[in-house]
C-alpha cells in the first residue's frame, strides 16, 4: 500500500496563496492573523485534514500538554466516573489524555508506562500502588510527577488520592455484624492490592467478633458473571452463610441477579453488599447496600494535583483521603 503524504504547512500555504510563516503564526496564536485570513486558514486546515506536528513545541517548551492515565480494566465501571473527573480538569486546561489498559498485570503496566514516557507525557495518573522495579526506575529517571489513585493505605511513589479500602470493608462488615449477621463471607476476584486490603478489613472485623473468616476468591477478573458463578459455590453451604461482602458492585450485582433467579430472598435469606455505589446497584430492587466512594472527585482532585505539580508546585500532600460513606440500601 502506497504511503499517503501527510499534509504540511506548505500545502496549506500553497492552497491559500500565502507564506508558510503566516500559517505557522496562525497556529501559534490565531489572533496574530487578520480575521478574513484567519477564517480561510481554518477552513483550509479542515479541508486538507492537517494534523499539527507537536514535536517542535515539545522541544521548545519542554511540555507535551498530555498526561498518561493507566486503568487496570476497561470493563470495570468504577473507572468511568474517575475518567470523567480527570477530564473535567484536563480539558479546560488544554491537556490531552492518553489512556492505557494493563489488565492488572505489573509487567504490562511497565510496558504501557514505557510507551507513554516515550511520548513525553508531562505526568502520569496510575491506578495501582504496586509496580515492577523497572517501572519505578523509569519514573524516577523521567522526572515526571505521578499521582496514584483509588487507595490511601499503601505508600505511594509520590502522592496518593483516594480512600482507605481496608477501613471501608471493615466498617461495612461491622455494620452487618451489628445488624445480627453471624456468618459473613468475603467474595474476592483476581487479587489486586485494593481487593486484598478489603479482605483484610473484612477479616479484622469478623475476628473482632470472635468469628471465623470465610473467603471465596476467584482467579478471574471481577464481573457480574463472576458474582453469579460464586453464588453457586455458596449455595452448597447456604445454611451457614447469611451475608456476603463483595469486593465491588459488579460482583454483588451478579449475586443479586442470581439470587432472584434461584428464588433466594435478599436480605431475608442472604445479605449482600458491594463497593463503590454504582447507579445500577442503587436503581435495582432491592437496592444494593454498598460503600459509596467519591470516584468523580478522586479523578478531579488527582488531575488538579498533577497539573499543579507540572506547573511547578513543590509542596504536596502525600496522602489525600477523600473518604467514603456506607449505604445500607435494601439488601442487608
Amino acid at each position: 500500500m502506497k504511503k499517503v503524504k501527510r499534509t504540511s504547512l506548505q500545502d496549506i500555504a500553497n492552497a491559500i496563496g500565502i507564506t508558510k510563516m503566516t500559517v505557522s503564526r496562525y497556529l501559534k496564536d490565531e489572533n496574530l492573523v487578520a480575521e478574513p485570513l484567519r477564517i480561510k486558514i481554518k477552513e483550509t486546515i479542515a479541508t486538507l485534514g492537517y494534523i499539527p506536528n507537536r514535536g517542535p513545541s515539545i522541544l521548545s517548551k519542554g511540555k507535551s500538554q498530555a498526561i498518561g492515565v493507566l486503568f487496570p480494566s476497561i470493563s470495570n465501571h468504577v473507572f468511568d466516573e474517575v475518567l470523567r473527573g480527570i477530564e473535567s480538569v484536563t480539558e479546560p486546561a488544554g491537556y490531552q489524555i492518553m489512556i492505557a489498559h494493563y489488565a492488572y498485570s505489573p509487567e504490562l503496566e511497565e510496558k504501557r508506562i514505557s510507551s507513554l514516557l516515550g511520548y513525553h507525557v508531562d505526568g502520569l495518573i496510575l491506578s495501582e500502588s504496586v509496580h515492577t522495579g523497572n517501572t519505578l526506575r523509569m519514573i524516577d529517571s523521567s522526572g515526571v510527577p505521578v499521582t496514584e489513585i483509588m487507595d490511601t493505605c499503601t505508600p505511594p511513589i509520590q502522592q496518593a488520592v483516594g480512600f482507605d479500602n481496608l477501613a471501608a470493608a471493615k466498617q461495612m462488615t461491622l455494620n452487618m455484624l451489628e445488624k445480627g449477621y453471624k456468618n459473613i463471607a468475603y467474595i474476592g476476584a483476581k487479587g489486586d492490592t485494593r481487593d486484598l486490603l478489603r479482605q483484610q478489613g473484612y477479616e479484622e472485623a469478623v475476628l473482632s467478633y470472635q468469628l471465623t473468616p470465610l473467603i471465596f476468591r476467584s482467579p478471574e477478573f471481577s464481573s457480574i458473571r463472576l458474582g453469579s458463578e460464586i453464588l453457586d459455590d455458596i449455595i452448597s453451604i447456604v445454611s451457614k452463610v447469611d451475608g456476603v461482602i463483595c469486593t465491588n458492585d459488579d460482583v454483588a450485582m451478579g449475586m443479586l441477579l442470581s439470587c432472584k433467579k434461584k428464588g433466594i430472598k435478599v436480605p431475608d435469606e442472604l445479605g449482600i453488599t458491594g463497593m463503590h455505589g454504582h447507579d445500577m446497584g442503587q436503581l435495582y430492587s432491592p437496592a444494593l447496600a454498598s460503600v459509596i466512594t467519591p470516584r468523580f472527585l478522586i479523578g478531579q482532585v488527582a488531575a488538579e494535583q498533577l497539573l499543579a505539580r507540572i506547573d511547578g508546585l513543590e509542596e504536596i500532600e502525600t496522602y489525600i483521603d477523600l473518604g467514603f460513606t456506607l449505604n445500607d440500601g435494601e439488601s442487608i
